[in-house]
């Protein structure tokens, strides 16, 4: 892993790297649903940056899979997003999608599992 660019303060850093290791258990998640062929709302976690955030969000599949079809792109509980990292481009009743941008952006994408 690359160490991120040093446009970044400490906090965004840590921020994204914690963003993404919670993106990587909500795979997990995915595929076990797929493999026992969950049909459903599931629990997935929030993928906010938060150190102490083990709160979840309700999602189907299709809607975690619109979610995960961009790299930058994270599910999140209402007012978990912050605002120099990210901007919010869904709102629903119980999570929202954020986009990373900038620099953050950047690096969500090189940590995606998927690509």
């Amino acid at each position: 892993m690359r160490p991120l660019d040093t446009a970044l303060n400490s906090q965004q850093e840590r921020y994204v790297r914690n963003e993404s290791l919670f993106r990587e258990v909500n795979e997990r998640i995915a595929e076990v649903n797929e493999g026992f062929e969950v049909a459903g709302q599931t629990d997935f976690l929030c993928e906010c940056g938060r150190n102490q955030c083990l709160e979840t969000v309700q999602l189907s599949r299709p809607e975690y899979e619109a979610v995960r079809a961009e790299g930058d792109r994270f599910v999140v509980r209402p007012g978990h997003e912050v605002e120099s990292v990210e901007r919010v481009l869904e709102r629903h009743k119980t999570y929202l999608v954020v986009e990373k941008i900038g620099e953050a952006g950047d690096e969500s994408e090189v940590l995606d599992p998927r690509s």
